[in-house]
């Protein structure tokens, strides 16, 4: 049994059961990098951070994105240069793009950055002429079905079950009218 646990932990990433007490962080500026095989420590910290109930990304997963000529990943840092947010998009066939994972450090939410990288990732799908954004969300996460829907994706079906602990997703969809750009 310990052999079939130790290789289940070296696909399915680490769970943090313990809540983290985030206090804000200071006030600061922030610019948007692409993301390279070189801050993959960081992401990797910054998504179990991002994603305590389950849904963080293994180091495999984000090599394999990182590695993907067809990913576009972005970093969010601060003036002092930590990484502070992450995006990863996945643009396909039929002019459409996956966006795979976007997080936010918990002491530098709600200052949009979410939604400078969402603006990011659009006008570099726009001037790929990608015309459809899709992403799939948990049922449960109210605040990211409030930034989306700001940013205009639209709920186009429930999926059952869909992430490992059986909870339900929404897939939305936004279109990114090139012609317009």
């Amino acid at each position: 049994m310990a052999v079939l646990e130790s290789i289940r932990n070296f696909f399915i990433p680490v769970n943090w059961a313990e809540e983290e007490n985030v206090t804000p962080a200071p006030i600061t500026t922030y610019k948007i990098l692409p993301l390279t095989l070189d801050d993959i420590s960081d992401v990797l910290r910054l998504n179990l951070r991002c994603f305590r109930n389950g849904d963080n990304y293994t180091k495999y997963t984000f090599e394999y994105l990182l590695n993907e000529p067809r990913t576009l990943s972005y970093r969010v840092v601060t003036e002092a240069g930590e990484i502070v947010g992450f995006a990863f998009v996945m643009v396909k066939d039929h002019n459409a793009a996956h966006l795979t994972t976007i997080g936010v450090a918990p002491e530098h939410r709600r200052r949009r950055i979410a939604g400078s990288l969402l603006a990011h990732i659009e006008r570099a799908l726009r001037a790929r002429e990608v015309n459809t954004i899709m992403l799939e969300v948990r049922v449960s996460n109210a605040a990211a079905h409030d930034l989306y829907r700001r940013w205009g994706y639209s709920v186009v079906q429930r999926i059952e079950k869909y992430y490992n602990n059986g909870e339900d997703c929404f897939l939305m969809m936004k279109s990114l009218d090139v012609n317009n750009y």
